[in-house]
């Protein structure tokens, strides 16, 4: 082992420049590889954080328009959601499934406290709506009943909005209490939660009831939220066909017209996510396996060239009793030595360059149409990852020294002595 390692040195030394440009290819590769993968985990963590506040076992129904003329009317009317509905989804049709419903009806409203403002979407709601949408609390409570029966002026904000009010930024405890105003009513402070800088940055909440009452909205909704329990993703698929079918007959619209009612399944939609998310990760190793790849033909190439340089010594050591197995594994070697070696200077960089993106894009959130949302979260590649890099790299190694060593192996003595 010893004497085959000190080979691959003297043959590295008399050809210093041609392995360094062919090292430095595996090593882009790899460094490529790595940064890619980072990159991915990033875009993925950032997506896993978005559903981080949902609950998957939650559906969303919303009016649309009809798709298919039904029933003697035509197609393109518009289904809008009735409190009618919120019975119909609480009655003994679903009840074996379905655990909590609640209507939602929302206002923009522009509220202010002293001097500063700022826009709301003020959703009226019941108080199952906390758990669906896993509602965290920084100080204060949530909307209960006693608030829905009495109709109350109060409201739920998030931090972000308690933040740009009234200044605070750890003591959410402090805004509990205060009133912001509104050209319609002014609005206590009961609770304060924890936004997520997306979706729910800028949505307060207050009693269904009391929404209901100061904007006149009657017995329409803007859309309904149950939450329901014990079924699978293929088996909620079929679940929200059947609650759909429902909804359509109730508005005379065709039971398997899907653009009639919407319905946002959660569960279904986290499979959906899955899959992008194993289609990324899948679409990166295949990019970073053939960016890897140029870098191993160099050392494939390389190892040709050495073994045409050497022909003639290979062919003294077969002439006094090397074996042909003794030459390939002095060629594999030589080539795994390089490739390894690269190899992990560009993984090392690479995870460097990964620590760095984290750093500078990790804790960055960019802010359009008003939400914040992080594009990058720990991109960065684990233990893992780098094992089978490394595995990758012993394989790939091992490939490219092979043809050269076959080709060595078959260097006839006679005509190796003979060769120039």
């Amino acid at each position: 082992m010893k004497d085959i390692f000190i080979e691959i040195i003297e043959s590295i030394k008399r050809n210093r420049l041609r392995t360094a440009l062919t090292g430095f290819a595996v090593a882009w590769g790899i460094f490529i590889l790595i940064v890619l993968l980072g990159s991915g985990n990033g875009l993925i963590n950032s997506m896993t954080r978005s559903m981080g506040n949902i609950n998957l076992n939650t559906m969303d129904v919303f009016g649309s328009y009809t798709s298919k003329p039904y029933d003697g009317l035509k197609s393109g009317r518009e289904i809008v959601l009735e409190e009618r509905d919120v019975d119909l989804l609480e009655s003994e049709l679903f009840s074996t499934v379905i655990d909590g419903v609640t209507p939602v009806i929302t206002q923009s409203l522009n509220v202010s406290y002293g001097k500063k403002h700022s826009s709301v979407s003020l959703c009226g709601c019941y108080i199952d709506l906390k758990d669906m949408y896993k509602i965290k609390l920084c100080a204060g409570r949530f909307i209960n009943e006693t608030d829905l029966k009495e109709s109350r002026k109060l409201i739920v904000i998030p931090s972000g909005l308690a933040e740009r009010l009234f200044g605070i930024e750890d003591n959410f405890e402090k805004a509990i209490g205060l009133r912001v105003k509104s050209d319609i009513a002014s609005f206590l402070v009961v609770g304060v939660y924890q936004s997520d800088g997306m979706s729910m940055a800028y949505e307060a909440y207050a009693p269904y009831s009391t929404i209901r009452s100061l904007f006149n909205k009657g017995k329409f909704v803007e859309f309904i939220s149950f939450s329901y329990h014990g079924l699978e993703e293929e088996e909620s698929e079929e679940f929200e066909n059947s609650v759909r079918s429902v909804l359509n007959v109730s508005h005379r619209a065709d039971p398997t017209d899907k653009g009639a009612i919407y319905i946002s399944n959660n569960l279904s939609q986290n499979g959906q996510m899955e899959k992008a998310r194993r289609y990324i990760k899948l679409f990166l190793w295949v990019v970073g396996f053939f960016t890897l790849l140029s870098g191993i033909v160099g050392v494939s190439n390389i190892m040709l060239i050495t073994v045409k340089e050497r022909t003639r010594e290979f062919g003294i050591r077969k002439a006094i009793g090397a074996r042909p197995w003794d030459v390939i594994k002095l060629i594999i070697s030589e080539s795994v030595a390089i490739t390894a070696f690269f190899g992990y200077v560009g993984m090392v960089l690479g995870m460097i360059a990964c620590r760095i993106l984290d750093w500078k894009m990790g804790n960055s959130e960019t802010e359009v149409l008003g939400m914040k949302f992080s594009i990058f979260v720990d991109p960065t590649v684990g233990l893992d990852v780098a094992l089978e890099a490394t595995l990758l790299l012993i394989v790939a190694g091992t490939v490219a020294g092979l043809v050269p060593a076959l080709k060595a192996a078959k260097v006839r003595p006679i005509e190796a002595l003979r060769a120039e």
